[in-house]
C-alpha cells in the first residue's frame, strides 16, 4: 500500500490546515501520527473503515479526522492550531498483518 500525504505548511497560531492522505487501495485503519523535534512519534488520530475514531487528548475539540472510503482517503482538519502542534505529520495505515507509512508533511505553527 502506498500512502501519499499532502497539506502541511506554515500557519499562525489559531489558524487551520487540512491534511490529506490518499492510499493506493482500501485499508481498514488509517491514522495520523506526528513527531516534533526531540520527541517521540505520537498517534494524533485514527479512524477505521467503519468510522470508529480516536484522538490524543491534546487535539480533542480542535482536530477532526474523517475518511472517504470510496477514494481511500483520510483527512485531518486541524483548527485552532497551537505552536506545540508543530511537527512532521505522518499518514499511517494498517491491517492485522501489516502497517504502512506515508512520507511526512511538515506543519509549522508560528506564535
Amino acid at each position: 500500500v502506498q500512502l501519499q500525504a499532502s497539506g502541511g505548511g506554515l500557519v499562525q497560531a489559531g489558524g487551520s490546515l487540512r491534511l490529506t492522505c490518499a492510499a493506493s487501495r482500501s485499508i481498514s485503519i488509517m491514522d495520523w501520527y506526528r513527531q516534533a523535534p526531540g520527541k517521540q512519534r505520537e498517534l494524533v488520530a485514527g479512524i477505521t473503515s467503519g468510522g470508529r475514531i480516536n484522538y490524543v487528548d491534546s487535539v480533542k475539540g480542535r482536530f477532526t479526522i474523517s475518511r472517504d472510503n470510496a477514494k481511500n482517503t483520510v483527512y485531518l482538519q486541524m483548527n485552532s492550531l497551537k505552536p506545540e502542534d508543530t511537527a512532521v505529520y505522518y499518514c499511517h495505515a494498517r491491517t492485522i498483518f501489516d502497517d504502512y507509512w506515508g512520507q511526512g508533511t511538515q506543519v509549522t505553527v508560528s506564535s
